[in-house]
C-alpha cells in the first residue's frame, strides 16, 4: 500500500480530523442539552468537563514520553478509536434506558484519558510532516477544522435532537470515527531524527516523563509564556464551563438558541483559522499571543456577559473565536520552531499541563458558585442585584453573566501586564530555533 506524504499526508489527516470533530461536537452538545434537562445545575456540565481534563492532565507526561518513544501515529488511532467506543458505550446505555448523569462522568474520564496521547503525536507529528514554514499555516488549518466544525455540530445538533434525538446522533458520531481512523492508514507519518536534545532526554519512563518540565524551567521564556496561558485558561475556564447554562437559562431552554451562539464561535473561528492559514501570523509571534488574548477579552468575554440578546451573544462569539486560531497558531509555531521534534511529545505535554493545571479548580468552583452564590445573588431581590443588574440584568442567568464579566476584565490584565515582561515579549529572540547553528542547547541572549 503506497501512503501519501508531505503536505498531502496532513490534508488527508486534517480532513479525517475535522470529520471526527463535526461528530464529536453533536455529541457533546446533544449530551450537554440532556443533561442540563435532566438536572437543570450549572455543576454538571461543569464536572462532566472536570472528569475529562484530570485524567488527561495527570497522564500528560507520562504520555509525552510514550509518544517520543512510540509510533505517533500508532498513538493518534488509539485515541480516535477510544473516542468510538465511548460514544458506543453511551449508545447502548441511552438505548436500553439505564442512562445516569455519573455516566457521563466516567464516560468523559476514560476519553480523556486517551485524549492525553492525542494531541502530543498530533502536534509532533505535524513537525515531522512539513517544512517549518508551514507550521503556522497547519496550526490555522487545525483551528480551522475546531471551528469549522463548531459552526454545523451545534446547529445540526439542535436540529436532529427533535428527528432522530439522541440515539441518532450518537450513531453518526461512531461513523465519523472510523473516517478518522481510515485516514491515519493512509498517509505515512516520518518518525523524527534524533537530536542531542533527545539524546540528552533518554533513560527511564520516569526521567523521560520529567524531561518536558526541566526542558521548559530551563527557558524562562517559554516558561513564562506557558505561565500567562495558565491565568488566562484559569479565568477562561471558570466562566466558559458553565456557559450553556447562561444561555439556556437566559432563553427558556432554547437548544435551537444555544446552538446558534456555539456556530457563531464555530463561525468567527473559521474566519481566524482561514485568516491564519492564508496570512502565517504577524511576524512577531508573540504579539499575535498576547494580542489575541487581549482583543478576545475585550471584544468577547466582556461583551457576552453583558449581552442579553441572541445577536449580542452571536456577535461577542464570533469575534472571541476569530482571535482564538490566531493566538493559538502563533503559539504553536513558536514552540514547534523551538523544540526539536524527537522531543516534542514530552515537552509539548508539559507545556499543556503547565497552561491547563488550573482548570480543574475552575471548573470545581464555578458550577457550586453559579448555582449556589452568583445566580441567586443576581435574581431580582438578590444580594447584588442593585450593584450590577444595570451591567448584566437580573434573573435566571444573570449571575453567570457576571461571571462572564469579571473573568474577561481578568484576562485583560494578564495579556496586558505580560507585554511588559521583556522574558515573554522578546521570547523568539531570546530563545534559538531548534535547527539554529552556533547556539547551544539552553541558551538565551539578549533581547535587541
Amino acid at each position: 500500500m503506497n501512503h501519501l506524504s508531505g503536505m498531502r499526508a496532513f490534508t488527508v489527516v486534517w480532513l479525517g480530523q475535522l470529520v471526527s470533530l463535526v461528530g464529536s461536537g453533536m455529541t457533546r452538545f446533544a449530551l450537554t442539552f440532556w443533561a442540563y434537562q435532566t438536572t437543570e445545575k450549572a455543576t454538571t456540565l461543569a464536572l462532566v468537563g472536570f472528569f475529562g481534563t484530570v485524567p488527561m492532565l495527570l497522564l500528560s507526561p507520562l504520555a509525552g514520553a510514550l509518544v517520543d518513544r512510540g509510533n505517533r501515529k500508532l498513538m493518534m488511532m488509539l485515541s480516535d478509536i477510544a473516542g468510538g467506543l465511548t460514544s458506543l458505550g453511551i449508545f447502548a446505555l441511552y438505548a436500553s434506558g439505564h442512562m445516569q448523569i455519573w455516566h457521563l462522568f466516567v464516560a468523559s474520564a476514560f476519553k480523556g484519558t486517551f485524549e492525553a496521547f492525542q494531541w502530543p503525536a498530533y502536534s509532533a507529528a505535524i513537525s515531522t510532516m512539513i517544512p517549518k514554514k508551514q507550521y503556522a499555516r497547519a496550526s490555522g488549518m487545525m483551528s480551522l477544522a475546531d471551528s469549522a466544525a463548531g459552526i454545523g455540530a451545534p446547529f445540526l445538533a439542535g436540529l436532529l435532537l427533535y428527528i432522530i434525538r439522541l440515539n441518532g446522533i450518537l450513531l453518526i458520531d461512531i461513523a465519523t470515527f472510523t473516517v478518522a481512523i481510515g485516514t491515519l492508514l493512509w498517509v505515512s507519518v516520518p518518525q523524527p531524527k534524533i537530536s542531542e536534545e533527545g539524546r540528552e532526554a533518554r533513560g527511564s519512563l520516569l526521567q523521560e516523563s520529567l524531561f518536558g518540565f526541566r526542558y521548559i524551567l530551563a527557558r524562562p521564556s517559554l516558561l513564562g509564556l506557558q505561565t500567562v496561558f495558565l491565568f488566562i485558561n484559569l479565568f477562561a475556564t471558570f466562566s466558559g464551563s458553565v456557559f450553556p447554562a447562561m444561555i439556556l437559562a437566559r432563553t427558556g431552554n432554547s437548544a435551537l438558541q444555544l446552538g446558534s451562539v456555539e456556530s457563531a464561535f464555530g463561525i468567527g473561528g473559521v474566519v481566524g483559522g482561514l485568516l491564519l492559514a492564508a496570512w502565517g501570523g504577524p511576524k512577531r509571534k508573540v504579539f499575535g499571543v498576547l494580542g489575541g488574548m487581549a482583543l478576545a477579552a475585550l471584544l468577547s468575554g466582556i461583551p457576552m456577559g453583558m449581552g442579553r440578546t441572541l445577536p449580542v451573544w452571536m456577535t461577542a462569539a464570533f469575534l472571541g473565536s476569530l482571535m482564538i486560531p490566531i493566538l493559538n497558531g502563533s503559539n504553536q509555531a513558536i514552540w514547534q520552531a523551538k523544540v526539536p521534534p524527537d522531543i516534542q511529545g514530552k515537552v509539548f505535554t508539559a507545556r499543556r499541563l503547565i497552561a491547563w493545571v488550573a482548570n480543574p479548580l475552575s471548573m470545581l468552583l464555578a458550577g457550586p458558585l453559579a448555582d449556589k452564590f452568583f445566580t441567586p445573588a443576581l435574581l431580582p431581590e438578590g444580594a447584588l442585584a442593585g450593584t450590577f443588574g444595570w451591567l448584566v440584568g437580573t434573573g435566571p442567568g444573570a449571575g453567570i453573566g457576571l461571571m462572564f464579566v469579571m473573568t474577561g476584565v481578568l484576562e485583560l490584565v494578564v495579556a496586558l501586564g505580560a507585554l511588559a515582561i521583556p522574558a515573554i515579549r522578546y521570547a523568539e529572540e531570546l530563545v534559538p530555533d531548534h535547527d539554529q547553528a552556533g547556539r547551544g542547547p539552553g541558551t538565551e541572549g539578549s533581547a535587541n
